[in-house]
C-alpha cells in the first residue's frame, strides 16, 4: 500500500502570557515532535488520556491550528507551505468530523443549506449536479432526502452526526479526521455510525485518523493505533500486535482498563500512580515516568528514542527505555 499521509517532527506549542505587559513567559506543549504515516484506505486510531494532544494533532494536521514546527505531507504535497489559496484548494482532500454533533451544525441554516456551501465555496458542478451529490450523499449515511429542509434541532445526535458525515464526504476527501465522533452518542448509535465509517473505508478508500479515548472502539475500526501522552506519541503498531501485545507501561495500564464481557475472566487492572503532569511544566527525559512503575535512573535524564520491536511484516515501535538497545 502507498503512504497518504506523513507527519514528520510535528508540533503544535501554546504561547502562556502573563505579567504586568502580558508577555509569553512560557508555552504549552500540546503536541511535541510527533510522527508517524497513514497509507491510503487505512484508519490510524488515536488513543490517551484526555488532555494528551490527540485532538490538537489532529487539528494541526488539518492546519485548523497553524503547527508550531514540522511538516504534513499530504499525498505527495506539503500542507505546512501552502499559501491561502493553495490551502482552500487543498482542504478538498481533507476533512474533519466533529465531537459534538449539536455544537457542529448551524442552527440557522437547513440540511440542504450546510451540505451545498462546501460546493458553492470551491465551485464545483452546476445548482443541479449538486442538490443531485447531497441527495446521494443523504442516501448513503442513512437518511433520506425529504429532511434536507429540515434545520439541526429536528434531529437526534445520531443523525446530526451522520449529517456531519455526509457533509465531510461532500468534497469527496482522501483523509478525514473524525474527532471522537461517536463518544456523544448511545452506544445502539455509535455501533451504527462506527459501521458507516467502516462501509465508507471500504466502498470509498478514504483514509481516516480515528481519534478516541474509548479503547475498545479504535480496536474495533482500526488498522494501526498509536498511543500518545503529554503530547508525544509513546507507541504504536498494528491493532492486532497492540492489543495483543503492547509493550509501553503506558499502553498496558490504558488496555488493563478495558472492561470484559465474560465475568469469568478477571483481569488484572494496573492502577497508575499520581496524577498526568501539567503541560505547561512536564516532567525531564520521559515524561511518563513520575508515574511509571518500571521508571529507571535514566528516564530522568533523557526522553526515549523509538525503538522497533516488531517485524518487517507487522511493524511496531515503543519510545521507552526498557527497550533501547545498550551500545
Amino acid at each position: 500500500m502507498s503512504v497518504l499521509l506523513e507527519i514528520k517532527n510535528l508540533k503544535k506549542h501554546f504561547p502562556i502570557h502573563g505579567g504586568l505587559f502580558n508577555r509569553v513567559v512560557s508555552e504549552l506543549k500540546a503536541v511535541d515532535d510527533v510522527s508517524f504515516v497513514l497509507e491510503k484506505g487505512k484508519t490510524m486510531g488515536l488513543v490517551g488520556e484526555s488532555g494528551c494532544g490527540k485532538s490538537t494533532l489532529g487539528r494541526a494536521v488539518l492546519r485548523l491550528h497553524e503547527p508550531t514546527d514540522g511538516t504534513v505531507i499530504l499525498d505527495g504535497i506539503d500542507i505546512t507551505k501552502l499559501e491561502s489559496k493553495a490551502l482552500v484548494d487543498a482542504r478538498r482532500d481533507m476533512q474533519i468530523i466533529f465531537q459534538d454533533p449539536y455544537a457542529s451544525l448551524s442552527p440557522r441554516r437547513t440540511i440542504q443549506q450546510t451540505l451545498l456551501e462546501p460546493l458553492e465555496t470551491h465551485h464545483i458542478g452546476t445548482p443541479e449536479s449538486r442538490q443531485q451529490k447531497i441527495e446521494e450523499l443523504l442516501e448513503i449515511v442513512g437518511l433520506r432526502k425529504h429532511v434536507l429542509h429540515r434545520y439541526p434541532h429536528e434531529f437526534s445526535g445520531g443523525q446530526r452526526q451522520r449529517i456531519g458525515i455526509a457533509r465531510a464526504l461532500t468534497l469527496e476527501p482522501k483523509f478525514i479526521v473524525a474527532d471522537e465522533a461517536v463518544s456523544a452518542l448511545d452506544v445502539s448509535v455509535q455501533s451504527q455510525v462506527l459501521n458507516l465509517i467502516s462501509n465508507l473505508q471500504k466502498t470509498l478508500g478514504i483514509s481516516f485518523l480515528f481519534i478516541s479515548h474509548d479503547l475498545a472502539v479504535v480496536q474495533h475500526i482500526s488498522d494501526d493505533v498509536g498511543v500518545m501522552y503529554l503530547g508525544r506519541l509513546v507507541e504504536k503498531a498494528t491493532a492486532t500486535s497492540l492489543y495483543k501485545e503492547p509493550r509501553h507501561p503506558y499502553t498496558k495500564a490504558l488496555l488493563s482498563a478495558i472492561p470484559t464481557p465474560d465475568p469469568t475472566i478477571k483481569n488484572q487492572r494496573q492502577i497508575l500512580k499520581g496524577d498526568v503532569p501539567s503541560p505547561l511544566n512536564p516532567p525531564s527525559g520521559c515524561t511518563f515516568r513520575t508515574r511509571c512503575p518500571e521508571a529507571m535512573d535514566i528516564c530522568a535524564l533523557k526522553a526515549p528514542l523509538q525503538t522497533e520491536v516488531g517485524s518487517k511484516y507487522e511493524p511496531h515501535w515503543v519510545a521507552c527505555h526498557l527497550f533501547e538497545l545498550p551500545k
